[in-house]
C-alpha cells in the first residue's frame, strides 16, 4: 500500500528509511498544523497526495513551505523546563522509573 508520512522530525523519519515523506517545521505533534486550522489542514494533505502522486524514487522527503501560523516563535521554547519545575519534573521522572521496574519484576 502506497504511504506518506507527514511529520516534523525530519532526521528521525528519514534514518527510519519511509517510502515517502513531507517535511513539516512545525513543533512536534502538530504536523499538519494546530488544532481547528482546516484551511493549514488541507494544504498539508494535498501536499502529501502531491507527494503520494510525483515521487519516483524510494525514500523521497519534500520540505513543506507551509510557515507555523504565528507571529510568535515557538522553536526557543520548545521543550524548555523552567528552572522552578526542575525538581518536581525530576520526582516525576524517579516515580515513572520506580513503576516501570515494578511493572517488569516478575510476581
Amino acid at each position: 500500500m502506497p504511504t506518506v508520512i507527514v511529520g516534523s522530525a525530519l532526521d528521525i523519519v528519514e534514518y527510519c528509511g519511509v517510502p515517502r515523506f513531507l517535511f513539516t517545521d512545525f513543533p512536534l505533534g502538530n504536523p499538519c498544523g494546530p488544532p481547528g486550522r482546516r484551511d493549514l489542514q488541507r494544504t498539508i494533505a494535498g501536499q502529501a497526495l502531491g507527494l503520494l502522486r510525483d515521487a519516483d524514487a524510494p525514500r523521497t522527503t519534500r520540505r513543506s513551505d507551509v510557515p507555523w501560523p504565528s507571529d510568535d516563535d515557538w522553536r526557543p521554547r520548545y521543550g524548555r523546563v523552567k528552572p522552578e519545575d526542575v525538581e518536581r519534573l525530576r520526582a516525576l521522572g524517579e516515580e515513572r522509573r520506580r513503576t516501570q521496574a515494578q511493572a517488569r519484576t516478575p510476581e
